[in-house]
């Protein structure tokens, strides 16, 4: 089945019954910006979520993991300000939370997906839910994708989010995404938060199968500092009010879904790359010919992941020693003695290394091309027919300035 997706507007709120909110309700001292979301759904969902793999988690995962046990939920909470992560009294806070918001929109407490993002390691205060809840439920809007998405904020400089619409047996199905993340980004699931909706008919179990899928091509293949977060999660809500057949096993139907949802996913990671803390460019590496797919996913992910070739980018600098010096401590049983280089941008794309030697190339022109804003580095590994793909940002001052006094 050929992929047809149409982006649209909406956000969350693109697919048919999710209303959305966000305010500023105290938990930034000092400031005014919004810190509180609220996602909800008409009816209930079947929901699925992936999470960081760093053993030190925040209190919401755990959760969020215990409410949606049974594959269902019907609304997201979420504040950034504060992660909620070795605080006194997380886990209390948390479940204090989906108290507070289910009694506000008269809904069970274990039916609420509770996230925290912001600063490790200090105390929460359950009063702004209390008082910002109860507001957040009344400013509901199927039109509140924005102020949803700008409310899980903390160091990102623009909010990121995306709709796209298909058809499933002649039914229009919608899914829509927010996302935050700009620092600690280096996901083994993903490094930041995002909150999908769609109205598609599917279990549970295949929107889980969907969503691991997608998050490993996608979340899984970005990186702006090498810092694994402990507040990673991606969460799904399956509304099932476009009316098509429900998903319920692998078929035409699951493939066009799960590739909707990649489409999703991908320019979701993209926006994050690009939104590093203090990034100037977005840095996109190809690998093809690598011997399989999880070598190809390693070397791309570890190019991109390398703070001297994020340098290098930053310095408009075709340093491929810096690539192949990646390539070569990448885990993982593949050859190094035939690889190819190519650096491109609009400007145009300079080969800069060839069977894994130096190529002539004019340092000016490739300078040229990497004074752009989006950079792609394309590495052919000559040794098999696996491809690969992942996205970064170039390493600049403004990162050391930023999180230099991030909690002042």
């Amino acid at each position: 089945m050929e992929a047809v997706f149409r982006h649209i507007e909406g956000g969350v709120c693109a697919p048919q019954g999710f209303r959305a909110a966000g305010a500023a309700c105290g938990i930034k001292s000092g400031s005014d910006s919004k810190d509180i979301a609220l996602i909800v759904s008409d009816v209930m969902c079947d929901a699925a979520a992936v999470y960081t793999t760093n053993k030190v988690k925040g209190a919401p995962l755990d959760v969020t993991k215990k409410n949606i046990e049974d594959g269902r939920a019907q609304a997201i909470i979420c504040n950034s300000g504060n992660a909620n992560t070795c605080a006194p009294g997380g886990k209390k806070l948390a479940l204090q939370t989906c108290e507070i918001a289910a009694e506000a929109l008269g809904i069970g407490k274990n039916d609420i997906i509770v996230c925290s993002t912001g600063v490790i390691g200090q105390k929460l205060d359950i009063e702004p839910f209390k008082k910002g809840v109860p507001v957040l439920t009344d400013m509901l809007s199927y039109r509140g994708s924005d102020d949803a998405a700008e409310a899980i904020m903390t160091t990102d400089t623009i909010p990121k989010t995306i709709a796209v619409e298909f058809e499933l047996g002649g039914r229009v199905c919608r899914i829509g995404g927010i996302a935050k993340g700009s620092g600690m980004i280096n996901p083994n699931m993903a490094t930041m938060l995002s909150f999908i909706t769609t109205d598609t008919d599917i279990s549970s179990d295949m929107l889980e199968k969907a969503l691991k899928a997608a998050a490993d091509v996608s979340f899984n293949q970005i990186c702006v500092d090498g810092d694994t977060s402990t507040n990673d999660m991606v969460a799904v809500l399956a509304s099932g009010e476009a009316g098509n057949g429900r998903i319920t096993e692998e078929g035409a139907d699951f493939d066009m879904f799960a590739d909707a949802l990649l489409e999703v996913t991908v320019y979701l990671a993209k926006k994050l790359a690009r939104d590093g803390e203090g990034a100037s460019k977005l840095i996109e590496c190809n690998v093809k010919g690598a011997p399989d797919r999880t070598a190809a996913q390693k070397i791309s992910k570890t190019v991109i992941s390398s703070n001297l070739l994020k340098a290098a980018m930053f310095g408009e600098d075709a340093n491929w020693g810096r690539v192949l010096c990646a390539v070569g401590y990448t885990e993982g049983d593949f050859r190094t003695d035939n690889i190819d280089v190519t650096m491109s941008s609009a400007k145009g794309s300079v080969y800069v290394c060839q069977g894994s030697s130096h190529r002539e190339y004019s340092e000016e022109k490739a300078s040229e091309i990497l004074s752009e804003e989006n950079i792609t580095i394309d590495i052919d590994m000559n040794q098999g027919s696996a491809c690969a793909s992942a996205w970064g940002c170039d390493l600049t001052y403004d990162y050391v300035r930023i999180n230099g006094d991030y909690r002042s």
